[in-house]
């Protein structure tokens, strides 16, 4: 993670409570990153469409986060987000775009 501020709090706590798991996550993380030639926006796009899937609400919002700063549009991350709606229902598409909508007012203020 880029910016110890976007690092949620929780995320905080455990890296300093278990700070070897914390660097294994980080490693895996960029390896994971280095395994192919999707660039950082389409990385960040695809792992909000994960996160929609999975109902991972801090997730997602990192997610965001990074696509915005990897230069990803609010509209590219809307249609990232109503892609799920038929795979992963209306109620989860909401409550993603919603989090992501959350995400574009911190920006914006």
């Amino acid at each position: 993670m880029s910016d110890s501020s976007e690092i949620p709090a929780a995320f905080k706590e455990f890296g300093a409570r278990f700070p070897e798991l914390a660097r294994a996550h980080e490693s895996v993380a960029r390896a994971v990153d280095a395994a192919g030639p999707l660039d950082g926006r389409t990385r960040a796009l695809i792992k909000i469409g994960m996160c929609l899937g999975a109902g991972l609400e801090s997730a997602l919002k990192s997610h965001v986060r990074r696509a915005l700063a990897a230069g990803a549009s609010e509209a590219e991350i809307e249609q990232a987000i109503v892609l799920g709606m038929n795979a992963c229902g209306f109620p989860r598409t909401v409550a993603a775009w919603s989090w992501a909508r959350q995400q574009f007012k911190s920006a914006a203020g």
